[in-house]
């Protein structure tokens, strides 16, 4: 069995394994930031309308339902 210190020695080893691989992204632009955060806010905008709507419909549902019971 290896001793619990010897993981300390395979860091170097491991960092430069990280490097290799971080060197191998491929970044997005700048421009493909942008639009990629606008679409973000689009979505999630149009899902928070839809949501809202959602919900309204079914407050209205129980509330017409709790009337019934009243």
């Amino acid at each position: 069995m290896a001793s619990p210190i010897g993981w300390i020695a395979k860091i170097p080893e491991f960092a430069r394994q990280v490097r290799a691989e971080t060197s191998k992204v491929v970044w997005p632009t700048r421009q493909e930031t942008i639009q990629t955060a606008i679409m973000v806010m689009i979505m999630t905008t149009v899902l928070a309308i839809f949501f809202i709507g959602v919900d309204s419909f079914f407050r209205m549902i129980v509330d017409f339902l709790i009337g019934l019971v009243s």
